[in-house]
């Protein structure tokens, strides 16, 4: 019975990994699903390239002034900054700036819900560039999840006439943008930079055209007009959604393979629907429960089924 300590111990430890990988999927749900209902505020007082140019400045400034502080080089080598500034562009610019034009034009809770077919995008294109196999679980996962987006939307997207198809064009390109992001991650490999340090100059190169476009297109109110909802709602945009989960993601996509990084985003629009219920006064149906139940369903059947990294 002498190896019985060690064989607990030997579990312990696997199981360090499996707990901090769930840590880290549950941080950045609960952070980019309060996130929807949160632009939805902001977006009453602020126009969205104004939006844009006001987290991608404040994030740059909050994530490489930690970097700082916490003694962290800002030095990026010369063969990181072309995938730095590509993948930026990708998952910051091109994503953000789609779902704030889209919840102009759309319910809140369906722009939330279209961009999670994500995972979708990810894999096609984690084929062609990643050469990733993707795993029969991994299918499965996917489909259940899909299938809880699917119960989510409902009938709605059937019944929509053209123009009201403006906004979830917009959206869907907002997901391919991300997955597309995510996707050169991967084929980056192993950044020699630290997470918050590529982050924080993403945002960096992300806020020059939002600055630019935003005083060239737009006119914002007075911060002394804006609402009081309007302040609360930026104030979690810039720490937890600008700031926080967007280093988690960057460091999510690294630690976890493809199918397994991008599929559990599924937990985001749940939140996401979530919030916008209590905070918007959305109805909480039972189709939103079923759906929840399905995207739950789908991330376990993933990640209980992931083989540790050699």
């Amino acid at each position: 019975m002498a190896h019985l300590p060690v064989h607990r111990l030997r579990l312990a430890m696997a199981a360090r990994p499996a707990l901090g990988t769930l840590a880290l999927i549950l941080a950045i749900g609960v952070f980019w699903g309060g996130n929807w209902p949160a632009v939805r505020f902001i977006l009453r007082d602020l126009p969205p390239f104004t939006l844009r140019a006001i987290g991608f400045t404040a994030g740059a400034l909050m994530l490489l002034g930690w970097a700082r502080w916490r003694g962290l080089s800002w030095r990026v080598g010369a063969r990181e900054w072309p995938w730095l500034v590509v993948t930026g562009l990708f998952t910051i610019l091109g994503f953000n700036l789609g779902t704030a034009f889209a919840q102009l034009r759309m319910p809140t809770s369906q722009a939330a819900i279209i961009a999670f077919t994500m995972p979708c995008w990810a894999l096609l294109l984690g084929w062609g560039l990643l050469g990733e196999r993707v795993r029969p679980r991994q299918w499965l996962g996917l489909t259940t999840g899909q299938l809880g987006l699917v119960v989510l939307l409902g009938p709605a997207a059937l019944a929509a006439r053209g123009e009201d198809l403006v906004g979830p064009v917009i959206v869907l390109g907002a997901a391919v943008s991300w997955a597309m992001g995510t996707v050169l991650i991967k084929r980056r490999g192993p950044w020699e930079s630290h997470a918050v340090v590529i982050t924080g100059w993403q945002f960096a190169v992300c806020a020059v055209p939002m600055v630019v476009l935003m005083l060239w297109r737009e006119s914002p109110p007075s911060p002394t007009d804006w609402h009081g909802a309007t302040w609360l709602a930026l104030g979690y945009h810039l720490v937890f959604s600008i700031c926080l989960a967007q280093m988690l993601w960057f460091r999510n996509v690294n630690r976890l393979t493809l199918g397994e990084s991008t599929i559990s985003t599924l937990i985001i629009p749940v939140i996401g629907v979530g919030s916008a219920s209590l905070l918007l006064g959305e109805p909480l149906t039972l189709q939103v429960v079923v759906a929840l139940l399905l995207i739950l369903g789908a991330i376990a059947i993933v990640m209980l089924g992931r083989r540790p990294p050699p």
